[in-house]
């Protein structure tokens, strides 16, 4: 009997929730995890840093004006130059040709860009004019005032689609067998999100703790960017020599890798096709448009709320970047402990014991609910005296835990179960949509979901000459109710599809 014929044993007890993975599984699956491990980890260092400094140099809305004006073409630049790229590396060099540049730049603002903030950046005096001759324009012009940062932002943003959801689940959709994904995905976020343990007291650490151990005259909070860029760099590196691993000792064995399983005959060898084409492609695949569909509803949702909790904690924290970048990690470990336990107890069971259309469902479900909570808090304040006289407590401080909260069991959520069935869904896809397609879709659609309503914002900014965005919260409520309730229907409409492709080429592999 071959390799490919072994079929799975059933698993009993507490080994059934918790490890479903088979002994001979764990060459392939713990260096995976250790990849998602090292990106991840990345990402929560890179965005709370990247929120730290924006919202304390310009506040909580130039992120609106960043997000749709900077990161989204940057987004669409990273797509044209990742399909050139596929069209002259090997899918191995392709992860190296992204990597590496980006970890230049984080260390190249570590060490360089950053301890010079103030002799690249435009004088007071000189941004100042520029807000008093055009206060319409304010967004636009603390990005130019602070460039250094933008550009950190717009990196680090971009690290989030395009590692996470592009390389990683790329590189697993690839090398995971249908069979072992309903096993590997749910405990994928789990190990995943371990990350967040460890970058978040790391963040926290370097952000008030150095403190103790910097020298009088010293500026702690420089000492933090150095060891955080250092850490960035380190796990970036760490994450290319187990891809490297991963090529060199497992994906040669077709006990853990058969490129040859497909339930479709071969095809003879074609050209990639361009970038061009590869819209045709997704425009052709009803499947791509709806996962395009999540994925903006997620970014859309997830930043009307984000950008409303950050100006409460940019006012909490008093404007110090420090202590702002402390709460931030203190929400990395917050939500990478909730989401292991999430993971672990809730929804690894849920991916493996109900259908895609349910677990799907839950997301959307979940964040309509808390975010829409949140949000009427912000608006109906003065409804919420006696709630804030009980507890001894001030609007501002109730909003940003409360905020805090919600954001926490959002992204743990996002995590375990969103991110797994978002995946999922591409697996019954054949090679090009699983490539080209995937890339357009979860870059360009991340984007453009973020964008989406940071666009919102930044007009009502623009259109109201303010910077204040609780000025903006009933429209952007609005925004949210519509956006979530389109999300609902798009999962339902997916389920369908999703369904009845998995039942297609699960019963090709069993033919196997």
């Amino acid at each position: 009997m071959s390799t490919t014929d072994i079929k799975t044993p059933e698993f009993t007890g507490l080994r059934a929730r918790l490890w479903p993975i088979h002994s001979h599984e764990l060459k392939k699956f713990i260096p995976l995890g250790i990849i998602m491990f090292c990106l991840l980890f990345n990402y929560t260092v890179l965005r709370d840093t990247k929120d730290a400094l924006v919202v304390n140099s310009t506040g909580a809305g130039s992120i609106t004006f960043l997000k749709s004006y900077c990161v989204t073409p940057a987004a669409i630049l990273f797509v044209i130059l990742y399909a050139k790229l596929t069209n002259v590396l090997s899918r191995e060099n392709v992860f190296y040709a992204v990597v590496t540049p980006f970890l230049i730049f984080f260390a190249i603002y570590g060490f360089v860009l950053h301890p010079n903030l103030d002799i690249l950046h435009p004088s007071a005096e000189t941004v100042k004019a520029l807000h008093a001759a055009h206060p319409n324009l304010s967004g636009f012009i603390d990005i130019y005032a602070y460039w250094a940062i933008s550009l950190f932002y717009v990196l680090s943003e971009i690290w989030g689609s395009a590692m996470i959801a592009l390389m990683f689940w790329q590189f697993a959709n690839h090398v995971v067998r249908l069979r072992e994904s309903k096993r590997f995905y749910g405990l994928f976020a789990v190990i995943g999100n371990a990350a967040l343990m460890v970058s978040g007291p790391l963040v926290m650490f370097c952000s008030t703790g150095i403190k103790d151990y910097v020298p009088q005259g010293v500026n702690a909070w420089q000492v933090s960017i150095y060891l955080l860029m250092s850490s960035v760099v380190a796990l970036g590196f760490l994450a290319m020599y187990v891809y490297r691993w991963m090529h060199q000792n497992v994906l040669n064995d077709k006990l853990y890798f058969n490129p040859e399983e497909e339930g479709a005959p071969k095809k003879k060898k074609r050209e990639k096709p361009g970038l061009a084409e590869s819209f045709k492609i997704i425009i052709k695949s009803p499947e791509l448009g709806l996962i395009a569909l999540l994925i903006m509803a997620y970014g859309v949702t997830i930043n009307l709320v984000e950008v409303q909790w950050k100006h409460q904690l940019k006012l909490f924290c008093a404007g110090d970047p420090a202590t702002f970048n402390s709460y931030m990690g203190m929400l990395s470990t917050v939500t990478g402990i909730f989401t292991i336990l999430f993971g672990l107890t809730i929804g690894s069971n849920i991916l493996r014991k109900v259908s895609w259309g349910t677990a799907a469902m839950i997301t959307p479900l979940v964040i309509l609910v808390a975010g829409g909570a949140f949000f009427c808090f912000i608006l109906a304040e003065g409804l919420m005296e006696p709630f804030l006289l009980f507890f001894n407590t001030h609007s501002v401080a109730a909003a940003m835990f409360i905020g805090l909260g919600i954001v926490v069991v959002s992204k743990s959520i996002k995590y375990t179960l969103f991110d797994p069935t978002k995946e999922m869904a591409y697996i019954p896809l054949d090679d090009e949509l699983k490539t080209k397609g995937k890339a357009a879709v979860d870059v360009i659609g991340g984007r453009a979901g973020k964008a989406g309503g940071a666009m919102v914002q930044s007009w009502l900014l623009i259109a109201f000459a303010t910077k204040d965005v609780v000025a903006i919260a009933p429209i952007a409520f609005a925004t949210f109710v519509v956006i979530g309730i389109a999300w609902l229907f798009a999962v339902k409409a997916l389920s369908v599809k999703v369904t009845a492709a998995t039942a297609k080429k699960k019963s090709a592999e069993d033919k196997l």
